[in-house]
């Protein structure tokens, strides 16, 4: 397959990764199609996907109130209400087919300024109250990548609510990694952190679902795969030596265990220089969507493409004089960035 080709996977990808977000119905909106699973052709009327629907936004309400740009929303406050016992479940439903479809519908498959050339449904609103599957959300459920899409959209989720939750300027947001939790977390004051969410849901998107070193498939639901390892591009062993950033974003890489620890795999090794630039790659396409990853790999990378290039060589010369191996992984597959 061409590397230009677009997959259905890329196209969903683009939808929750890189389309913009005023609030978190189309999140909310993702995680109810995948959960439904509705078929081909099938007509899905706001009364059936409502309870699913407002489900997950009253649930992410729990963890987080702040669920939009906006100061205030009619339906968010109906959540509300209901996660404090004031509104029974009809009520919620009644409303949610009122107030929650308003806008999302409509902006679901806008990236950019305009709608991706693949639908998921079509909207039927006015003729039927609902929404009707196409072929291509049937394929996407069929395709292999497909048990990795609910985990992609909520911590997606997580990331967009926290920027919104701390109020923080997009500006100065920042996220680490922590080896030990294998989470993604960001610092409130001196004393605190916020865990935010898995760095395997969080990083899976942009490698199109693939090992970054091979390209063999990965997958995120470790109750019938073996989960994929985050590896330090450059070795956390740098660490020691006064390297600094090694945990951030820009450095984490998602591999097959294989690639990272098996018989000829990486461990402690620098890959070699060619490597580099797919590492490049990956992060200019995370920078491509919205903050707060983008504004965190900017943050610890440089101003601009050519900045970030230069950090990464610079980077890459001082490891390279410190550990003085350098590693190169099994062509398996075609590169896909």
């Amino acid at each position: 397959m061409p590397i230009h080709e677009l997959t259905l996977e890329d196209y969903w990808r683009g939808i929750i990764l890189r389309g913009k977000n005023s609030a978190s119905y189309k999140f909310a909106l993702a995680q109810s199609l995948l959960e439904l699973k509705p078929q081909s052709g099938q007509l899905i009327q706001l009364g059936d996907i409502a309870p699913t629907f407002a489900k997950h936004l009253t649930q992410h309400l729990k963890g987080s109130d702040k669920q939009g740009a906006a100061k205030s929303s009619k339906f968010l406050n109906i959540c509300r209400d209901y996660n404090a016992g004031k509104l029974t479940d009809n009520e919620l439903v009644d409303a949610t087919i009122r107030h929650g479809f308003v806008n999302v519908i409509d902006a679901f498959h806008v990236v950019g300024k305009s709608d991706i050339p693949k639908r998921f449904y079509e909207d039927e609103r006015k003729a039927n109250n609902g929404i009707r599957i196409t072929d291509e959300f049937s394929e996407l459920l069929e395709r292999e990548q497909a048990s990795n899409l609910p985990f992609e959209v909520e911590s997606r989720w997580r990331l967009v609510e926290t920027a919104w939750e701390l109020n923080i300027s997009h500006h100065l947001i920042s996220m680490d990694y922590d080896q030990e939790s294998g989470s993604l977390f960001t610092t409130i004051d001196k004393h605190r952190r916020k865990a935010i969410t898995s760095s395997r849901d969080a990083l899976n998107g942009y490698q199109k679902g693939k090992c970054f070193y091979c390209f063999d498939n990965i997958y995120l639901d470790d109750k019938v795969h073996e989960n994929p390892d985050v590896d330090h591009f450059f070795p956390h062993t740098l660490k020691q030596y006064g390297f600094v950033g090694i945990d951030g974003i820009w450095n984490l890489v998602l591999s097959c265990q294989s690639c990272n620890r098996g018989l000829g795999g990486k461990f402690d090794s620098v890959p070699k220089e060619h490597l580099l630039k797919r590492l490049h790659t990956r992060n200019e396409h995370l920078i491509s969507s919205h903050h707060p990853l983008r504004e965190t790999l900017i943050l610890q990378t440089g101003k601009n493409e050519q900045a970030r290039k230069s950090y990464l060589n610079d980077y890459y010369n001082n490891a390279h004089k410190t550990i003085i191996h350098t590693w190169e992984p099994e062509e398996k597959h075609e590169k896909l960035f």
